[in-house]
């Protein structure tokens, strides 16, 4: 599969280029929406939600902008993740009609859609960082940790995504289930609220979250400016190779039917 992405390296990123004109072309400020949405939203959580949530975070009192860089270090990874597998669940689907027509290996496919979301991300998230240089809350070398995150959460996404995504083929209610468990798991994992804040017996079942240690380091990263703990991750991690196996083994079992589903 490396080497057919390798092989396709210049129709992947063709494609994520395209993607992304098309997507402001028929707009009269173009990409600027590109900027403007991601940073509309920050300004929201830091007014209204920095305001109002600054005394859930113990010890972080005196920081005015406390619980905004909390927030946006789990919203902004968060929507990273939603967005991959969001699009990762459909992605046979939507391109169907390509499938049918051209011969490529379809793999290409979860690559576009890793790459325009990352895009997506890139930008939202030099905001992010840009609002942290001017507040003074630059995290300095624990920004080094963001790699190793990063690379594990888009490893878990893909391998989740492509076996989903080869699944919703043949049964197409698993895009309709897997938008709805999005919704809980989003509200099920500590981002618009603190662990500590929850009950003990809510926090005991925190521990069944895979994600729950993953945006825990984000938010320590940003908040803390300290190296997270990787051990809590192990669990991700364990899951991130299972699914890369079986989604991977999974979509060449059936790589062959596609067409015939679509």
């Amino acid at each position: 599969m490396l080497r057919a992405l390798w092989a396709y390296r210049g129709f992947i990123w063709s494609s994520v280029l395209r993607e992304f004109h098309g997507k402001y072309r028929e707009s009269l400020l173009g990409a600027f929406w590109s900027v403007a949405n991601p940073l509309t939203m920050i300004v929201i959580y830091t007014v209204v939600f920095g305001q109002l949530m600054r005394s859930t975070l113990p010890g972080h009192e005196q920081t005015p902008f406390a619980f905004s860089i909390y927030l946006c270090a789990g919203v902004i990874t968060w929507g990273l993740f939603s967005e991959m597998l969001g699009r990762l669940n459909g992605v046979f689907l939507e391109h169907g009609n390509l499938i049918k027509k051209s011969n490529f290996p379809r793999i290409c496919l979860p690559a576009i859609v890793t790459l325009s979301a990352l895009i997506n991300f890139g930008i939202i998230f030099t905001l992010y960082l840009l609002f942290l240089a001017i507040i003074g809350h630059w995290p300095g070398v624990a920004l080094l940790a963001l790699v190793p995150l990063l690379a594990l959460q888009i490893l878990f996404t893909l391998g989740l995504g492509i076996f989903l995504g080869t699944l919703n083929v043949f049964f197409r209610d698993v895009g309709q289930l897997t938008g709805v468990v999005l919704q809980f798991w989003f509200w099920l994992t500590p981002i618009v609220y603190t662990l500590p804040a929850l009950p003990e017996k809510a926090r005991g079942l925190m521990a069944l979250n895979p994600m729950q240690p993953l945006m825990a380091a984000y938010q320590q990263i940003f908040l803390d400016k300290t190296l997270p703990a990787f051990g809590p991750l192990l669990p991700l991690a364990i899951l991130t190779v299972i699914f890369l196996l079986l989604g991977a083994g999974f979509f060449l079992a059936r790589v062959g039917e596609l067409v015939d589903e679509l």
